[in-house]
């Protein structure tokens, strides 16, 4: 009996070690790199670790298929380095015999792709599966409705222009005034009449000094009394 146990189990460690290699089918590789993205507070790789990796995978697979027949021992793992380097593959729990198709995996860690790598502290650059593309993160909704942002921004602009024509508006009206202003003054010295006497015009007399005429004062100086 104990003999039937052993030859079970090393077929199927044989089995197991043939799934899981180096570009074998259904086989996928993850590098990671803790020192890279948590520096100091980098932790350790260790066996704890690769059983929470082989864990998520399991929850992965169990929530991609609705089905919870994957446990965590249909993960398998293999050509582990120290540099943080392994494959991995996902054996079928109901044949147990056979891999599941890689394009099952593949879609199971892009949906939960978050959660895993929220599980080890790691982003997509850190945690790679290199065969497996980057999820990319939802977009990011703007908390404002852009069609509020668009208005906004055309309003403003309305009423920039607005003031800017108001402004020119009242400014090229007074320069209006003053050019009318001073038209105005121009024209009322050309129509006001100039008054001469003995053919000296009156504006140009100093009517403080006053002004004396050559021709009294000659006579003047004729009856100056003795």
């Amino acid at each position: 009996m104990l003999g039937v146990l052993l030859l079970a189990f090393s077929l199927v460690t044989i089995a197991h070690s043939d799934f899981c290699r180096p570009d074998a089918q259904n086989a996928f590789k993850v590098r990671i790199s803790i020192k890279t993205a948590l520096g100091d507070n980098a932790y350790a790789w260790d066996a704890s670790e690769e059983y929470l990796f082989k864990a998520m995978v399991a929850f992965a697979m169990r929530r991609y298929s609705d089905k919870e027949t994957t446990q965590i021992s249909n993960v398998l793992l293999c050509n582990m380095t120290e540099r943080v380097s392994f494959w991995f593959v996902v054996t079928d729990s109901a044949k147990n015999v056979t891999t599941v198709p890689g394009s099952e995996v593949e879609a199971a860690i892009r949906m939960n792709r978050n959660r895993i790598n929220s599980a080890f502290l790691l982003t997509d650059n850190t945690l790679q599966f290199l065969k497996i593309s980057s999820t990319l993160s939802p977009p990011i909704e703007p908390t404002v409705p852009v069609w509020l942002i668009v208005f906004s921004v055309v309003l403003c602009l309305v009423v920039a222009g607005i003031l800017f024509l108001v402004v020119s508006g009242i400014r090229q009206r007074k320069k209006n005034n003053n050019e009318s202003v001073e038209i105005g003054d121009l024209e009322d010295k050309c129509d006001t009449p100039v008054t001469t006497e003995n053919g000296i015009p009156c504006d140009i007399l100093d009517l403080k000094a006053g002004q004396i005429n050559g021709v009294y004062a000659a006579d003047d100086e004729q009856f100056t009394p003795l």
